[in-house]
């Protein structure tokens, strides 16, 4: 004779599940819905910088034909050669490491100090000059050009690289303010410890603010390295010889009428955006933690 045992289900027990399988669901087509605006996105941004490879891999009577093709016929990787030895860019791929490496070192030392003030030390009028630096930030550039050149001018450093190093090295505004913001996260009590075993504040900057540090610091070397590598302006206006011109003024030359060959400005353009990718490339991780730990301190 045949048992049937009949087994006592829970009401609960099916419809527990069926939510946790629509939440999982609805997280996953949540998930794919952003990285599929995500990479649409990047797609959109980074369409022009694939058009510039594909110009600087053509040939000229390729490059304003209609209807534009955004492949070539045949990849001119001699571009690359040709745009780079029509004009002297070796000697100005010198100047510009010359110049955006000491501008970078300038800001580091410059604003270290001057954070390192604003954040650990006491003193009346503090927030004050804090927020008066920081409403330095809101003068336009432009309004600084004509009384910079007459100091340089008056000073005979026109046409020489200081007056584009030399502003580094007295602090930037945005960098002081990430900088500070950063050091304020830092326990006080790692600087009174120090001040009993007789540390100066020298001693306390070099050995514990600044290595605790690293992500605001690379933060600042990235942001330094880019404004001074792209800056085409102050040398524009300093700059008188071709021996002293920078990356961005010597591109600045494929604008005349005696250069027309676009594929050759485009491939040189690559070559001048590879440092700076590289940077970022490299720096990407401590550069992103920097940019997110900097101003959680509040006080």
């Amino acid at each position: 004779m045949a048992v049937t045992v009949s087994e006592h289900v829970s009401p609960r027990d099916v419809p527990a599940r069926q939510p946790l399988l629509g939440q999982r669901r609805l997280r996953n087509l949540h998930r794919l819905m952003v990285y599929t605006v995500l990479a649409l996105l990047a797609v959109l941004f980074l369409l022009p910088f694939f058009w510039m490879v594909s110009t600087s891999l053509k040939e000229q009577n390729e490059v304003f034909t209609y209807p534009p093709s955004f492949f070539p016929t045949s990849f001119q990787w001699e571009n690359y050669r040709d745009g780079w030895t029509i004009l002297p860019f070796t000697t100005a791929l010198r100047n510009s490491l010359i110049v955006t490496t000491a501008s970078v070192i300038g800001n580091l030392v410059s604003c270290t100090l001057v954070a390192y003030g604003f954040a650990r030390l006491r003193g009346r009028g503090k927030n004050f000059l804090f927020l008066l630096m920081l409403a330095t930030i809101m003068i336009p550039r432009e309004v600084t050009i004509v009384p910079r050149f007459i100091l340089f001018s008056e000073l005979g450093l026109v046409n020489t690289f200081w007056p584009l190093i030399l502003p580094a090295w007295f602090g930037w505004p945005f960098f002081i303010f990430l900088l500070r913001q950063f050091f304020m996260t830092i326990p006080r009590d790692l600087d009174d410890a120090a001040k009993i075993d007789g540390a100066s504040h020298l001693r306390i900057l070099w050995d514990i603010i600044i290595p605790l540090s690293k992500p605001a610091l690379a933060t600042v070397a990235v942001f330094a390295f880019i404004g001074n590598w792209t800056n085409v302006l102050d040398p524009l206006i300093y700059i008188r010889s071709t021996d002293l011109y920078t990356l961005p003024l010597m591109l600045n030359q494929f604008r005349g009428p005696q250069f027309t060959q676009y594929n050759w400005l485009m491939a040189v353009s690559i070559l001048t955006v590879i440092p700076v990718m590289i940077i970022f490339f490299v720096a990407q991780r401590t550069f992103v933690r920097g940019v997110t730990l900097t101003g959680v301190g509040g006080r």
